[in-house]
């Protein structure tokens, strides 16, 4: 596998705005991204604070996943949101791209990344084996009493969360190029 991993930098918020369109779903759905205005929280003005951070994943020069947390707050009603310590979290692979170890690539380096800002993170994710499997290899737990109801595709959903532990961050070495990773 050819990945190659970027931060997302606020110039590029089309990024998680489109990638925000597979990680919540709405294209499992014949509507829209904005006829869900309660997901503006996830994307609008994404990277203008430190509040922000994600990674996004390109192959053959075509961005093919991304992953990125916003700190929120109780008022922004989120469905993965805990408290206001604990960021909550996005992942998103294209459809053409999934099978690939496209997300465990991005995840395993994300994870890194975060722990060295937060101590946990959060996530809400399909209550199916599939998509809870996949969070739990990397650490997650289901947080008891979170079920709740997705209000896209009205599927079962429960919060994950995640403790993470100060670590020394080793981003990818094969054909590293610093200037990737600054913004």
């Amino acid at each position: 596998m050819s990945l190659e991993l970027y931060f997302l930098r606020s110039s590029e918020q089309k990024i998680v705005t489109d990638m925000l369109y597979y990680s919540q779903k709405v294209n499992e759905t014949d509507k829209k991204l904005e006829d869900f205005p309660q997901l503006e929280i996830y994307h609008n003005f994404y990277g203008l604070t430190p509040k922000d951070l994600g990674l996004y994943a390109m192959k053959n020069a075509e961005v093919c996943g991304a992953v990125w947390y916003r700190r929120l707050n109780a008022s922004h009603n989120s469905n993965g949101f805990l408290n206001e310590e604990t960021p909550v979290i996005n992942i998103a692979v294209k459809p053409q791209f999934r099978g690939e170890g496209v997300a465990t690539f991005m995840m395993e380096q994300f994870l890194q990344e975060v722990a060295n800002t937060y101590k946990h993170v959060s996530v809400s994710v399909s209550e199916n084996p599939k998509s809870i499997a996949f969070f739990e290899k990397f650490g997650f737990y289901v947080v008891k009493g979170s079920q709740h109801q997705s209000y896209i595709t009205q599927e079962d959903s429960v919060v994950m969360k995640k403790d993470l532990e100060l670590q020394e961050i080793i981003r990818p070495s094969d054909g590293y190029d610093p200037r990737k990773w600054m913004d």
